[in-house]
């Protein structure tokens, strides 16, 4: 067993708050939960670099949120890059770990080797959904992409839909000790002012990309002298000890933020997980047609669907969908409708 694997804040988001600047915070540190993730798929490293940054956006965010049951994000883009997705379950019981997944959809014929990730989305959006579970209506919030990163993006997201000054500092990459194999690791920091006055109406005319808002928008007189300098700390930071392994989420606040007065809380493990199953595959199955059901169906007489996140494989009767299949496509008595 290496180092990383035992160390005691691998894969937790520690909560914090500055009590001299009325900012809250995280951090977070991905190892194995990060490595499983992105086990579950083959993706070039472009593709691999984008969902290590996500994933870890999403433990930090997740976190802030008093969340019943699942927080997503998503980026869409015409370019290459088409999309990336994330959930962030939250735990089961108090103690458990909150869970999280991940998968990105691309094109490889047009992905460019020596460009910059983020710009292989090309244009599109990001979004934050939360579903707190079932009789609570869905929340969705979407900003254009902007800024560079997805950091920048979610940046954006929280000054625009939120009206919440927020600022990420993250790293992510493969990293090896003597020895040993190389490994996924992300590690980062979140802040985020909290408001005294009510929301700025609109969006229009503020400082960021686009004449979107930045966090600079949202502080006022009495507070932006606390977010500067709370900003400029976080900048003296270094990506190693963003992703540790030896510098502990404690020590590392107590370096950057020690004249602010921290306050830690207590921290959440967080694991890989996924929540598919057969009966969850049947229900989404349940949206097709008998005659979509049919030309899904093998020469073997059975339906196949493979879960996006976890790549799990699962193989149904078709009459147990409740449609009959046996009919090749194209004879008569075809319809688009359960059949007796």
């Amino acid at each position: 067993m290496t180092l990383t694997a035992r160390i005691a804040w691998d894969d937790t988001v520690l909560p914090f708050q500055l009590d001299l600047s009325d900012i809250r915070g995280r951090v977070a540190r991905l190892d194995g939960t990060l490595e499983r993730i992105l086990d579950q798929h083959a993706y070039p490293p472009e593709v691999e670099a984008l969902v290590a940054e996500m994933a870890l956006l999403t433990a930090l965010i997740g976190q802030t949120i008093k969340l019943r049951w699942k927080l997503s994000l998503q980026v869409r883009g015409d370019g290459p890059i088409r999309l990336i997705a994330t959930d962030f379950f939250a735990p089961k019981e108090e103690g458990a770990p909150a869970s999280i997944r991940a998968f990105a959809s691309y094109d490889a014929e047009r992905l460019q080797r020596s460009a910059a990730p983020f710009g292989q989305i090309g244009n599109g959006y990001f979004a934050i959904l939360i579903d707190q579970g079932k009789g609570t209506a869905p929340y969705q919030g979407i900003t254009p992409l902007s800024g560079g990163t997805l950091a920048a993006c979610a940046e954006t997201y929280f000054a625009q839909s939120e009206q919440l000054p927020t600022r990420f500092a993250l790293s992510y990459g493969e990293s090896r000790e003597p020895g040993g194999p190389a490994h996924w690791r992300a590690g980062g920091v979140m802040l985020q002012h909290m408001p005294k006055a009510p929301p700025r109406v609109g969006g229009e005319g503020g400082s960021g990309e686009g004449g979107l808002l930045a966090a600079s928008d949202l502080v006022d007189d009495d507070a932006r002298e606390n977010w500067r300098r709370a900003n400029l700390l976080l900048d003296t930071v270094e990506e190693i000890e963003l992703v540790g392994p030896r510098v502990s989420p404690t020590d590392l606040l107590v370096r950057l933020f020690h004249e602010e007065a921290p306050r830690v809380f207590d921290a959440l493990p967080v694991a890989f997980g996924c929540t598919c199953s057969a009966d969850r595959v049947r229900q989404s199955l349940s949206i097709y047609s008998a005659k979509d059901i049919r030309y899904m169906t093998t020469d073997e007489g059975i339906v196949t669907a493979d879960c996006q996140f976890c790549g799990a494989h699962y193989e149904f009767d078709p009459r147990t969908l409740g449609f009959e299949a046996e009919r090749p496509p194209g004879e008569a008595g075809e319809d688009d409708g359960p059949a007796d």
